[in-house]
């Protein structure tokens, strides 16, 4: 079997070689001018929040014929930056051309060292009367390669405290911005890289969303965005699982024996627990910023779409190992349980909410 062919078989587009980004521009752009960035959110409005059966459509038809970095590139800014905009800045033409498909932005919550760990991100923005000025690094930050616009995370005084952290709104073309592509063949088209930020110098009206309210603001986005997560994990679940059937039962003897038949069965089973878990919290999470709920799905999410396509790339053998083979997507599923909060995270997360989330558990819950 040919790479060419073994790609259409497990449903998942070969890699893009060149430039990192374009794809996802291309893509992005395409999106903006039918208009679909838009239908994404509820009344076309991304400050009512995301619309969670269309978001979930378009995420699914993304899966299916664009690489995994491209659909990680669109769905950061469909559930994270998009709306934050909209909440913090909504006539800015960061937003506008955004959501025309103009303008990339990305999301640089990430600090140097400090991954999930938000309150020990050590860049800061120190204002200066009228100005503002921005040093620190970003890391393995979506789309930072191919952003118009970043939106930074920044510390505005020392102290792990909730309070101390400010959003920036920088135009990616600002002295004293550099990007640096990540060291992966992973992700293709998501533009993934670190921003350097050496004296940067902006308006003190490019610090958005108010004063303080750094962390409280990506926490009641970063819930959409797992969300978001769980949308398309339940999307990369049914797409390799489909095609992982139809390539066994194309080989009747691997189809009809038991251990095969069993192994197979034990991944659909997560793959719709997950289906059912993300369907029954969607619009808590779209429309209360559910943060337990939010947890909850990233954490399935996570864990999920790691052992589904495991599972299926065992099933094919050897062909799983082609460079558009299962093995590669196994690689990138690990993301599931890395971005927006390790799964370590997010399960302290759930711990922490037991006690409502035990509450709230079986069919007289509020879900």
């Amino acid at each position: 079997m040919s790479e060419t062919t073994l790609s259409r078989a497990v449903g998942a587009p070969a890699p893009v070689p060149g430039d990192a980004g374009a794809p996802a521009r291309t893509t992005w752009a395409e999106l903006g001018a039918a208009d679909r960035i838009r239908a994404a959110y509820r009344d076309g409005r991304p400050e009512r929040g995301v619309a969670v059966e269309a978001l979930g459509e378009l995420l699914t038809e993304l899966d299916a014929d664009r690489p995994a970095g491209v659909v990680l590139s669109a769905c950061v800014q469909l559930a994270t930056a998009l709306p934050l905009l909209a909440e913090t800045v909504p006539r800015h033409e960061a937003l506008h051309d955004g959501l025309a498909g103009r303008a990339v932005i990305a999301l640089a919550a990430t600090d140097s060292g400090s991954g999930s760990d938000l309150t020990g991100a050590q860049t800061t923005v120190r204002r200066d009367g009228s100005e503002a000025e921005i040093n620190g690094t970003k890391r393995w930050i979506t789309n930072a390669t191919t952003a118009d616009w970043l939106l930074v995370l920044a510390r505005r005084r020392d102290g792990p405290h909730f309070t101390n952290f400010d959003w920036v709104l920088v135009a990616a073309d600002t002295p004293g911005v550099r990007v640096e592509p990540a060291d992966t063949d992973l992700f293709t088209g998501s533009g993934v890289g670190h921003v350097h930020l050496d004296g940067v110098r902006v308006g003190s009206d490019a610090l958005i969303g108010g004063s303080g309210r750094g962390l409280p603001l990506f926490l009641r986005h970063i819930a959409v965005e797992r969300l978001a997560g769980g949308l398309w994990a339940t999307a990369v679940c049914r797409r390799v699982l489909s095609a992982t059937r139809r390539w066994l039962v194309g080989r009747e003897p691997l189809w009809e024996r038991e251990g095969v038949r069993l192994d197979y069965a034990r991944a659909l089973v997560r793959a719709r627990q997950l289906d059912a878990l993300v369907g029954s919290l969607g619009r808590r999470i779209a429309e209360r910023h559910d943060q337990a709920a939010a947890a909850l799905v990233k954490a399935a999410a996570g864990t999920t779409v790691e052992e589904v396509v495991a599972a299926c790339a065992h099933l094919y053998g050897a062909e799983g190992f082609t460079s558009a083979g299962l093995q590669r997507q196994r690689a990138e599923a690990s993301l599931f349980g890395i971005a927006g909060g390790s799964t370590e995270v997010v399960l302290s997360a759930v711990a922490d909410r037991a006690e409502v989330l035990l509450r709230d558990f079986g069919p007289e819950g509020p879900w």
